[in-house]
């Protein structure tokens, strides 16, 4: 495969070759009523194949990493203009919802992921799989004390069971937001210790977890 140091010198052989009126796929030359042979036209083409030569002479583009963005944090204030939703939701509106609290584009958004993790830590929600060998969560004795619940729903593909949070579990939630930031901070492969499934996404119909 050609690396694109390369590429670039084939597409600029290419532009080369338009700008001075022949056609790069058969060294035919041009006849003078072509586009190409159009003073603008031509002069563009130089341009850009200048361009390309110096891009190559530099070595390549230059990638410069994108700056790391600030960990997820919400100010008292922006925590109060959270509003909590009256009947039990999933995570993933909760998530949302305090994902449209952040003013800024360098802070990094909570993922749903970070949040299940802490209540796992904290023995509130379990894994368990079903008939089918899915990975799903539901909540322990002490998560359902807490407000957090399931209940039975219709779709396309039956029945499924889906967890949701109610007003109690919604403001705990709020309150434990600096541990469930440490979290969701931490890379992936270090938030075992804090949810095994490392590499996960939830279904935001049924709850389930898609495994990556």
């Amino acid at each position: 495969m050609a690396t694109e140091l390369e590429i670039m010198v084939h597409a600029k052989s290419y532009l080369d070759k338009l700008a001075n009126g022949i056609n790069p796929l058969t060294e035919e030359v041009l006849p003078d009523t072509d586009i190409v042979n159009q003073v603008r036209i031509s002069r563009c083409l130089f341009f850009v194949s200048d361009v390309l030569r110096q891009v190559i002479e530099a070595g390549g583009l230059k990638r410069t990493p994108k700056a790391a963005k600030l960990p997820f944090t919400l100010t008292d204030e922006q925590i109060s203009r959270f509003q909590l939703f009256l009947q039990p939701i999933h995570i993933s509106a909760i998530t949302e919802r305090l994902n449209s609290l952040i003013e800024s584009d360098q802070i990094k958004r909570l993922s749903h992921r970070s949040i299940t993790a802490f209540l796992e830590r904290e023995g509130l929600l379990m894994q368990y799989h079903d008939y089918q060998g899915k990975t799903k969560r539901e909540p322990t004795d002490q998560g359902r004390i807490l407000g957090i619940t399931t209940e039975v729903r219709s779709g396309q593909a039956g029945s499924y069971t889906v967890v949701l949070y109610d007003l109690n579990a919604q403001q705990y939630i709020l309150d434990h937001l600096e541990q469930i930031s440490e979290i969701n901070q931490m890379p992936k492969k270090t938030q075992a210790y804090a949810n095994p499934s490392q590499s996960e996404q939830i279904d935001p119909e049924t709850g389930e977890i898609i495994q990556n």
